[in-house]
């Protein structure tokens, strides 16, 4: 199953979801495959070896229709990665908004997967409505909003929220959404403010897990780790082996192992 994480307002934890995600994965015996399909390349970099040439990284399907298996690393602890590069940037002025190119990481997705046995896939998005963004909610299974615990993050989510309502009758299905609070804070009140209005606003599609204001989380990066490698017990570590636990028993993810 394929989630895609996404949030058009930067800081709100979403490569750090992606990252910790994935390796809550792992360790559950199902290691996942990872795309960067952000030009920043944060997660890619947090790998320790991103591509130093574009033709070598997500870019090349693009740009020369290489097939997604030939662009994948090797991330030990945490499964494969498919590299993002800085020319990514491209992709938007080189290809418009065609039904083709919206469609054309799903494809290749589809093409992965009959070639060889499936497994998870978690796509970390850059932080704004693009082709890039659009292929990933074309492919995707399940899209999972972070909302770090501010009004701005909400006001983002909001947006996101009516830009899938136009998307949908393009897709022809619901675009199934999961709204994550992130960076939460149990001592301020806003925290719980916002919380409440994500569980007015969307009901069940709030998830009951949430990522704490945790220093493991915020380290491990720098680190070049996750967090369960940086500290496993830490809360933020214990926050993400929750979160999955609970996509799994929704439905959103398969079971581990």
């Amino acid at each position: 199953m394929r989630i895609a994480i996404f949030n058009q307002k930067g800081g709100v934890g979403k490569t750090t979801s992606a990252l910790n995600l994935g390796a809550a994965l792992h360790r559950a015996g199902s290691p996942p495959l990872l795309i960067d399909l952000d030009p920043q390349g944060h997660l890619s970099s947090i790998h320790g070896q991103p591509p130093l040439e574009a033709g070598h990284s997500l870019y090349a399907f693009y740009q020369d229709g290489r097939p997604l298996h030939e662009l994948e690393l090797e991330w030990t602890h945490i499964g494969r990665l498919i590299p993002a590069h800085q020319q990514l940037i491209k992709v938007d002025s080189i290809f418009g908004k065609g039904p083709a190119v919206l469609n054309k990481l799903r494809s290749g997705l589809d093409t992965l997967d009959d070639s060889q046995e499936s497994r998870p896939c978690i796509i970390d998005c850059c932080p704004y409505i693009g082709v890039l963004a659009l292929n990933a909610i074309f492919a995707c299974d399940c899209l999972i909003i972070p909302v770090s615990t501010d009004y701005l993050s909400l006001q983002a989510a909001e947006h996101i929220t009516r830009t899938l309502q136009v998307l949908e009758p393009v897709m022809k299905r619901r675009v199934e959404r999961r709204y994550l609070l992130t960076r939460f804070d149990r001592r301020r009140r806003m925290s719980d403010d916002i919380r409440n209005r994500l569980r007015e606003r969307y009901g069940d599609d709030l998830l009951d897990a949430v990522i704490s204001e945790n220093v493991a989380v915020a380290e491990s990066p720098s680190l070049n780790q996750d967090v369960f490698r940086h500290n496993a017990a830490s809360p933020g570590a214990v926050d993400y082996r929750k979160l999955l636990e609970e996509l799994v028993e929704r439905g959103d993810l398969r079971q581990p192992g």
